[in-house]
């Protein structure tokens, strides 16, 4: 029996912190084991806004190294770098043609960050959800794990394969690209900032101590927790509105901890602060650990690395040049082969 096919892509900007940790890659880990899983470094996207050549480069080997750190199998899953495979651009321009602007102009993404941006918003902001899309279509997925923010973009990605693809190309027995579901991640998909609980921990955010990346050092580690958002009551506890960080840190530490929910609820439904922080950080600390030296060794050995990304990357072209020369047929593009 053919196994369900399932496609995850990460931006090599900046350090991999706990929430996408916790929120994505953990979950991913055990999806390798039931599924044909594609692990897609997308550095494509890393250039929609100003970037440093140099870091690109290096966050990229990082960023793969990183997941394979957290348990991304290379026996089980293919894991390579976006820009590796022709097939992404490709793809992107032919669905450039199909897709509409408006559709693009009512991306929430889009209209957060052009404002940032100003006057030197590039083409590629605005365009960037249709080269997902094409990540997405271009290894006929079945499932995309999303989180609450991702939602939109594997609904464009829908829409581009049912509505301007299939419908107009193909038919209902032989459509040309398969329409991807979401795979809504479970428990702890949102990881909040440790300097404020009502927001979603990030790399944008200014104020590192807002995050644990997966490379901090202990001492780091250390300061960053001692100085994380508490409140004034005794005892830590799930589901209380009024107390979004004690909900947070709880939620890290059901996790990291190895208790679960229900167990680390019981066990500091009376517990000072000063008492929990040192646990969660020798907690933290322990977890992060072993990520941490596999990493090392794997960013040592850069040969062993270069052989991982080139499997992932001949598994990755084999798959998308079949998708791709299907669309291509579909559309009347001249064909040698």
């Amino acid at each position: 029996m053919n196994q369900k096919r399932v496609l995850s892509g990460v931006q090599p900007t900046g350090d991999v912190h706990i929430g996408n940790w916790l929120g994505a890659i953990r979950n991913w880990v055990e999806l390798q084991e039931n599924y044909e899983t594609f692990v897609c470094v997308v550095d494509l996207h890393a250039i929609t806004t100003p970037h440093d050549p140099k870091s690109l480069h290096q966050n990229s080997l990082s960023t793969a190294a990183l997941y394979i750190a957290c348990g991304m199998n290379p026996d089980k899953c293919s894991i390579f770098i976006q820009s590796q495979i022709s097939a992404h651009s490709e793809l992107c321009w032919i669905l450039n043609c199909l897709t509409p602007l408006n559709w693009m102009e009512r991306m929430i993404q889009f209209k957060e960050k052009s404002i940032k941006q100003g006057d030197n918003v590039s083409i590629g902001l605005l365009d960037y959800p249709v080269l997902m899309a094409a990540d997405i279509l271009l290894y006929d997925a079945d499932l995309v794990p999303v989180g609450e923010d991702q939602k939109q973009h594997l609904e464009l990605a829908r829409d581009i394969a049912s509505q301007r693809v299939n419908s107009k190309f193909g038919t209902q027995e032989n459509p040309i690209l398969k329409v991807p579901n979401p795979l809504i991640l479970k428990e702890c998909s949102k990881v909040m900032s440790l300097t404020d609980g009502t927001k979603k921990m990030s790399k944008s955010d200014p104020n590192e101590n807002s995050r644990i990346t997966l490379l901090d050092s202990p001492d780091v580690i250390t300061k960053k927790i001692k100085r994380a958002k508490t409140d004034s009551e005794l005892g830590l506890e799930f589901g209380n509105p009024s107390r979004p960080e004690a909900d947070n840190l709880l939620t890290i530490y059901s996790i990291i901890s190895g208790l679960g929910r229900e167990k680390a609820a019981e066990y500091c439904a009376e517990m000072g602060w000063g008492k929990f922080k040192p646990e969660f950080t020798e907690a933290m600390i322990n977890v992060l650990k072993p990520i941490q030296e596999k990493y090392k060794e794997l960013m040592n050995d850069p040969e062993e690395l270069k052989r991982i990304l080139n499997k992932g990357k001949l598994t990755a072209e084999e798959v998308s040049k079949l998708t791709l020369k299907r669309v291509k047929d579909a559309l009347g593009f001249y064909s040698t082969l």
